[in-house]
């Protein structure tokens, strides 16, 4: 069996490369990051593991400056394709995070060293709250989308089910290795449910499989459309 995983992992790989290859897909495409949000953890870190336990007031003061420049950048950052159904969150969390930076600014201004320490706790916080918006459930769970993706924004929009054939095998695969995903401890209590409903997505996933044996566009493109939707309520369970 690790065998055939291994195989399969290297048969992923070369149909990844080619697919890059062609310029049909682009690695940015299917990364689940935001760089500008990746690199206001810098000045976060700094925030919350030093200045705030410290109560270094002036130091919180003195980040003004870099807050201002990484939230503009962040504020002009794209969501990658593989991100983009998480766009409406992503934009409602940025609503709330602009709003803890000017409660920042303000209380920068001002003489409360409390309201300038509670400041810094909300801007973490809300930092915090974006990361999770963007991270994977888990990394088997990631890695299972990357190809999703594929299939439905590249392939299956233009009917190109050739190209789907030969990931199948290695997408079956991708979708059991999410049982034995291991969820972060504050998801624990979902466990039984995600077990439940990742057995449903190796079904569906086979079951696109199976269809695309048929040749039947109407059977293959209704076993991508359920397949697509079982993916969804793997990830509506930690919504």
């Amino acid at each position: 069996m690790k065998k055939l995983l291994v195989l399969l992992f290297v048969n992923l790989m070369f149909v990844t490369a080619g697919l890059m290859a062609q310029g049909t897909i682009d690695s940015t495409e299917i990364t689940s990051k935001v760089p500008e949000l990746t690199q206001f953890h810098d000045i976060i870190y700094v925030i919350w593991h030093e200045a705030y336990p410290a109560k270094d007031i002036a130091g919180l003061k003195g980040m003004v400056e870099k807050i201002k420049a990484d939230m503009d950048k962040i504020n002009n950052a794209q969501l990658p394709g593989i991100l983009k159904d998480k766009e409406a969150k992503w934009k409602d969390g940025l609503k709330v995070l602009n709003a803890s930076a000017e409660s920042y600014y303000a209380a920068a201004k001002g003489n409360d060293d409390q309201a300038m320490l509670d400041a810094a706790e909300k801007l973490h916080a809300d930092y915090e709250f974006m990361v999770r918006i963007l991270r994977p459930v888990s990394k088997e769970v990631d890695e299972y989308h990357k190809d999703l993706y594929v299939i439905f924004h590249k392939y299956y929009p233009v009917k190109d089910y050739k190209s789907i054939e030969p990931m199948m095998d290695v997408m079956i695969a991708k979708a059991e290795a999410c049982l034995n995903a291991k969820l972060p401890k504050r998801l624990e209590s979902k466990t039984e449910e995600f077990q439940k409903t990742v057995k449903e997505l190796v079904e569906k996933t086979t079951a696109l499989k199976t269809a695309l044996k048929t040749n039947d566009g109407a059977a293959i493109d209704k076993a991508v459309d359920v397949m697509h939707s079982k993916y969804q309520d793997v990830e509506k369970i930690f919504e």
